[in-house]
């Protein structure tokens, strides 16, 4: 079977407008998608440049002259998608390690106009160093270089100015990198000029990206290069919804000319709060308020959890009764509730794509965290809404606990246990507050439920967890701990069974 490249595949060349820092899937799966399917088009005329900051090795893109194949399969309004896109928007791709003086003679392009980015959460960490190594060590130092020698070569010009798009998973990303970019310049001495070009023709947009995009198991690949016909070590793999929502103005409007009419999932205003808040509360709040509980049940993946009659009940129940009614409306057409009851059905379509291996264990990652910054929030406001302690966040918080009770600790890692098939399984704790809740389980009695509430009051009240005392909201503690006390004298299945009654 022959590879993939430019001689079995034939594709147009573009002038190199877009700067990307990072080579993961996302990028490959989103950003890059939409740009593939607008020069495809004719709405964009322009390639990419990635850079990859982690080794130097590159040859899995030039080996297939950088193109690869997109995968979409799932459900979209109910109905199976299956679509293959061979994606050829990227032009090359620069090692830092060994490339920093190739990738600095970029900054000289004319018509390059983006900059994206994708590296990791502390990625937009400020830290004190000098961009004049080569090449610098952080991605923000790595960036303040880059945008230097931009200056240096364009004399501050208006024109020559760029649109910066982090898509971090981080709030205000597009923030937090002005701010370390800012201060490195600083830090650098790199003068007022400098300062002031930075501040008015380099424009950093908070964005949020939404889409699942993995690399596909070895058996899935192996059907999917037989299916298209050629082999590809590049094969992403994705689910039909995507949404990229950038805050922006006109001149972001302008320059993003592959965002148009024809890409509604491609959102540009100057405030998208609205879409942040309704990802973290209905998407990533169900799966930390449903995670703990499934996996408890045995369940692997959020597919499995769809597929289990009860927890798929739990899940939309929980999501279209308890959440979504607590999520901001903005009162405006495509931000209003009918937008977030959209979002939710769509988010349900994508909970049950059979081809997305989302393992559970995988969300479980640092979990108490997720709670606050998912759901404290949803839990305050629906206390306020309906002055009634909301049943399914009571349980799901309960699974949590019973979740977090690990059962040895081996040199600073802490395992719990579940009973799965007549046998124990254990598995990893990965949360910063694993050594937290061992110590407070040890004041637990299973059968006595005094010391059950004892410990959920406990922890409910710790502010330097949740950031207020969730104990104060009225019956919250007796709901979560008599659900707890269910789980631990009787089974998990059992709770769930008679909480769906």
């Amino acid at each position: 079977m022959a590879k993939l490249t430019r001689s079995t595949h034939p594709a147009p060349v573009f002038p190199e407008k877009i700067l990307q820092f990072g080579t993961g899937v996302l990028l490959r799966g989103l950003p890059d998608y939409l740009v593939q399917k607008a020069n495809a088009e004719g709405q964009f005329g322009g390639s990419i440049v990635v850079v990859k900051s982690t080794d130097s090795q590159t040859n899995e893109f030039s080996d297939q002259d950088n193109l690869y194949t997109v995968a979409v399969r799932g459900l979209q309004n109910g109905q199976a998608v299956s679509e293959n896109t061979v994606v050829s928007a990227i032009s090359r791709v620069l090692a830092a390690q060994t490339q920093w003086k190739e990738i600095l003679m970029l900054a000289r392009n004319p018509k390059l106009q983006i900059i994206i980015s994708n590296t990791t959460e502390v990625g937009l960490d400020y830290v004190e160093e000098s961009i004049f190594q080569h090449p610098p060590q952080s991605f923000p130092a790595k960036l303040t270089a880059f945008l230097y020698e931009r200056f240096r070569s364009v004399g501050g010009s208006r024109a020559k100015g760029l649109i910066v798009i982090p898509t971090e998973l981080v709030t205000d990303n597009g923030l937090k990198l002005r701010d370390a970019v800012e201060k490195l310049a600083q830090f650098n001495e790199l003068g007022k000029l400098f300062t002031k070009w930075l501040k008015f023709h380099v424009r950093f947009c908070n964005s949020l990206v939404d889409r699942i995009v993995t690399r596909p198991t070895a058996e899935a690949q192996q059907k999917l290069q037989e299916e298209v016909g050629y082999e590809d070590d590049l094969l992403t793999f994705t689910e039909p919804y995507h949404l990229w929502a950038i805050e922006g103005d006109d001149r972001v409007r302008e320059t993003l000319s592959f965002a148009n009419a024809n890409t509604p999932q491609i959102i540009i205003d100057e405030d998208i709060n609205f879409y942040r808040e309704r990802k973290l509360r209905v998407l990533n709040g169900t799966h930390s308020l449903t995670m703990p509980l499934g996996y408890l049940l045995g369940l692997e993946t959020v597919a499995d959890e769809m597929n289990h009659a009860s927890m798929s009940k739990f899940v939309e129940s929980l999501m279209l009764t308890e959440i979504v009614p607590t999520v901001p409306d903005y009162g405006i057409p495509g931000m209003d509730k009918a937008a977030v009851e959209q979002f939710a059905h769509d988010v349900l379509d994508r909970f049950r794509n059979p081809n997305l291996d989302h393992l559970l264990l995988n969300i479980s990652l640092q979990e108490t965290a997720k709670m606050q910054a998912r759901n404290v929030a949803t839990i305050q406001r629906y206390f306020e809404q309906f002055n009634a302690v909301p049943k399914h966040i009571a349980l799901g918080f309960a699974a949590y606990l019973l979740f977090m009770k690990a059962t040895r600790e081996e040199k600073g890692q802490f395992f719990g246990e579940i009973a799965v098939n007549g046998g124990i399984l254990t598995y990893p704790i990965r949360d910063d507050k694993a050594g937290y809740f061992y110590g407070d389980w040890k004041t637990v009695k299973p059968k006595d439920a005094s010391t059950v509430q004892a410990f959920v009051k406990s922890v409910l009240s710790d502010q330097i967890l949740w950031q207020t005392d969730l104990s104060s909201l009225p019956g919250f503690v007796e709901a979560v701990a008599q659900y707890l006390s269910e789980m631990l004298t009787t089974s998990v299945e059992k709770t769930l069974a008679k909480a769906l009654a």
